[in-house]
């Protein structure tokens, strides 16, 4: 289970809500209200206050990289760093079957980066997750540039983690992906964290304080 006490920051008010294994919380709000920042100040990229836990361990008594990898955030825009996709992969070929699930060939790890649409980005960058086994998986908009065909796959290789026990917040601006996946809405506005019925995604402003 993720466990956030009273986590704040700058732009962030302090929130309150725990997200059990095997069960996805959808995030929600207008453009720019800190839904991003939420899931950066989890993952502890960014300063912030408060107390987050994994289970019975304190984040701050792990170390930053550990964290990172158990508690993993995967951002709407990806970062690249090297030319070639499989250069991004400890091992490439535990990739592939990841990259299959969301439709994508295995010769997507011979691919040049430069030649990636932002929707292929967004499929990998979540792919570089995957391979990790996180126990917490932050998605900021994962298939915010996917087709219909290809937002199903992604969807239920989301499903597939909730079954292996992984613990998913997804910032989503979509009410009907909320509905398939998440059993639970936070909403975010001008940095205060609250929460809505699933049923209404989004509404019930202005936000109540979650916990």
């Amino acid at each position: 289970m993720l466990t956030v006490s009273g986590l704040e920051s700058g732009v962030l008010k302090p929130a309150s809500f725990a997200v059990p294994a095997g069960t996805c919380v959808a995030v929600r709000g207008p453009s720019g209200s800190g839904k991003s920042v939420l899931l950066r100040a989890i993952a502890d990229l960014d300063p912030n206050r408060g107390e987050v836990r994994l289970g019975e361990r304190a984040r701050s008594a792990m170390p930053a990289p550990e964290w990172r990898r158990l508690v993993t955030y995967v951002a709407a825009e990806s970062g690249w760093w090297a030319d070639v996709v499989g250069a991004h992969f400890a091992d490439p070929a535990r990739a592939v079957p990841l990259a299959e699930a969301l439709g994508l060939p295995a010769e997507a790890m011979g691919w040049p980066v430069a030649r990636l649409s932002t929707g292929e980005r967004q499929r990998l960058a979540l792919v570089r997750a995957l391979v990790q086994e996180p126990a917490v998986l932050l998605l900021d908009e994962p298939s915010g540039a996917l087709d219909a065909e290809a937002t199903a796959r992604l969807e239920e290789q989301l499903r597939r983690e909730m079954a292996r026990g992984a613990a998913i917040v997804l910032v989503t601006h979509d009410p009907a992906q909320a509905g398939r996946l998440a059993t639970r809405v936070l909403t975010v506005e001008k940095g205060m964290v609250g929460e809505s019925t699933l049923s209404r995604p989004g509404r019930g402003w202005p936000p109540t304080a979650a916990g």
